[in-house]
């Protein structure tokens, strides 16, 4: 018997007998295996946190990129292949300018989702390019209010309250179900998306590895070292 995907994985754009897209489906399975990154809505706002994941003390931590400022309101994480993160991060950055000079107006979180699930969208559609292996959340406010959005490398995108992209997502995503609530305060938010962090880790926070990320009405701005730390401190040690 022939393993499975056999004769059907070998082009993006060919399907298998059962309807699935073998390459797009290995490249979900190179976001499962990157860091885990959290998002969530909080009353002003979106809370991004992620974990950079450090695998020698020889690694110089701030060369690692898994957040990234798109345009004064928008602000992405990253999951997967780093390499192509950076590729759809380039070519997002390029798109609000554009939308800038054209219309004089920031563009809208919504409009850029779009275009950037079109882009990744296509690596799907035809022969000679594989998927990118990464996936995104955009977080951004706008005139329209406060947006989160989780990207699939299919091109697949939806809006969420609160979500997670990741090895650790599916953990994270049952204590924002339970736990997640409208009108968090900031520091609710940040409390509870580094417990949700750490409990997918199953272990204590790196807290050389941890960056934390805010969306609001006054833009993004990514939260100093110092505070950072204050926010990790108030943890309650893990059982």
């Amino acid at each position: 018997m022939q393993p499975s995907g056999r004769g059907y994985d070998h082009g993006v754009s060919t399907f298998s007998p059962d309807g699935r897209l073998y390459q797009v489906e290995y490249a979900r399975e190179s976001v499962k295996r990157g860091t885990t990154t959290v998002g969530l809505k909080y009353r002003d706002g979106i809370v991004l946190i992620v974990d950079k994941r450090i695998s020698s003390k020889l690694i110089n931590v701030d060369s690692i990129e898994k957040m990234y400022k798109i345009d004064e309101h928008i602000g992405f994480t990253t999951s997967g292949l780093v390499a192509d993160a950076r590729q759809l991060v380039d070519r997002a950055r390029v798109t609000c300018q554009i939308n800038k000079i054209t219309y004089a107006d920031p563009i809208p979180v919504t409009t850029l989702v779009k275009k950037m699930c079109d882009h990744m969208q296509s690596f799907t559609h035809y022969g000679g390019a594989r998927p990118f292996g990464t996936a995104l959340l955009i977080a951004g406010v706008d005139a329209d209010g406060i947006h989160l959005y989780e990207t699939d490398p299919s091109g697949a995108y939806q809006s969420y309250q609160a979500g997670a992209i990741g090895r650790g997502r599916s953990t994270v995503v049952e204590i924002f179900e339970s736990s997640w609530k409208p009108n968090l305060t900031l520091n609710a938010a940040i409390k509870l998306g580094l417990e949700a962090l750490r409990e997918s880790l199953e272990e204590e926070l790196n807290t050389d590895a941890v960056e934390i990320a805010v969306v609001d009405s006054d833009g993004y701005h990514k939260m100093p070292k110092d505070d950072t730390l204050k926010h990790i401190g108030k943890l309650k040690p893990l059982e």
